[in-house]
């Protein structure tokens, strides 16, 4: 089937990680679905401009955002893409279609006096999940690494003596994060604990009082529940972790670059989308400052 064939295009050639494998998949199935309801078709090869630009409709008409739609989109433009290298289309039908309008929306941070006050004054449990839940707060907030990348840490990947951490991001892509000091010592402390838990063998940097490796979910709670002690915004995430890292280092006068190359970012089109937040602010001040600021 050549959606099984595309799919293992994806994982084996173009090395995709099985969260984006699995994210196609839903894609095209969805896609696919519609069609065999629309007009009996089996396959998205056999698709048409105008059957995709009906699905289209019908996932905004049914409330679904532009965003996901464009999302859905790529999904189908990547695997005409590959049909036609293999020769199973003649042409593309979603070349002709552009691409839904979205909104523009600044990326959600925290704000650095919250952030102070999270490692400040929140108290931590005692023993190693205390220091485990601080430890995986402090790298985000610190290296600005994604959820899926912080889950893949195995204990060897810290280097103490070169104070650094290696991680595996998109693609297989790997790349050296520095550390602080104080984010080794850290490190150090929740190993000494973790040594009392976890079975021989066990690679997994963070993991469960149960020796069990620590899953994306409870991840996601709790720095959901540690956040919500010094922010009320609705997202509180580690991808928001992830946002105010990059924002609070541009604030500080880091060079746009470096903050790519820590973020893995393929180009800097997706590093600079954060410099909007700064600039803002810079607005904020200047209106506030000036004697023309407002004018």
């Amino acid at each position: 089937m050549l959606l099984d064939r595309f799919l293992d295009h994806l994982a084996h050639e173009k090395r995709c990680s099985a969260h984006t494998v699995a994210a196609y998949r839903r894609d095209l199935e969805q896609f696919q679905g519609f069609l065999k309801a629309l007009a009996g078709v089996e396959g998205a090869e056999h698709a048409t401009e105008k059957t995709i630009r009906a699905w289209m409709m019908e996932l905004l008409g049914g409330g679904v955002g532009a965003r996901s739609v464009n999302r859905k989109l790529s999904a189908l433009r990547a695997f005409y893409r590959f049909a036609r290298t293999v020769g199973a289309v003649a042409g593309d039908p979603t070349e002709l279609i552009d691409p839904p309008k979205t909104p523009k929306r600044l990326p959600e941070f925290v704000e650095e006096p919250r952030m102070d006050r999270l490692f400040a004054e929140v108290r931590w449990p005692e023993g190693m999940e205390g220091l485990r839940d601080r430890c995986i707060l402090e790298l985000f907030y610190t290296t600005g690494m994604r959820l899926a990348e912080l889950l893949g840490l195995r204990v060897g990947d810290l280097d103490r003596g070169a104070r650094t951490l290696r991680v595996l991001g998109k693609r297989n892509k790997e790349r050296i994060l520095p550390l602080s000091d104080g984010m080794v010592d850290q490190l150090d402390a929740y190993l000494l604990e973790r040594a009392g838990v976890a079975p021989a063998g066990l690679e997994a940097l963070f993991i469960t009082p149960k020796g069990e490796p620590l899953g994306r979910r409870s991840v996601q709670r709790l720095v959901e529940r540690y956040l919500g002690t010094v922010t009320t915004q609705r997202k509180r995430s580690p991808h928001v972790l992830r946002h105010t890292f990059a924002t609070h280092m541009l604030e500080h006068g880091a060079d746009l670059n470096a903050v790519k190359e820590i973020l893995g970012h393929a180009g800097l089109a997706a590093t600079q989308v954060y410099t909007h937040n700064t600039v803002e602010k810079l607005r904020k001040v200047h209106q506030q400052a000036h004697p023309r600021g407002g004018q």
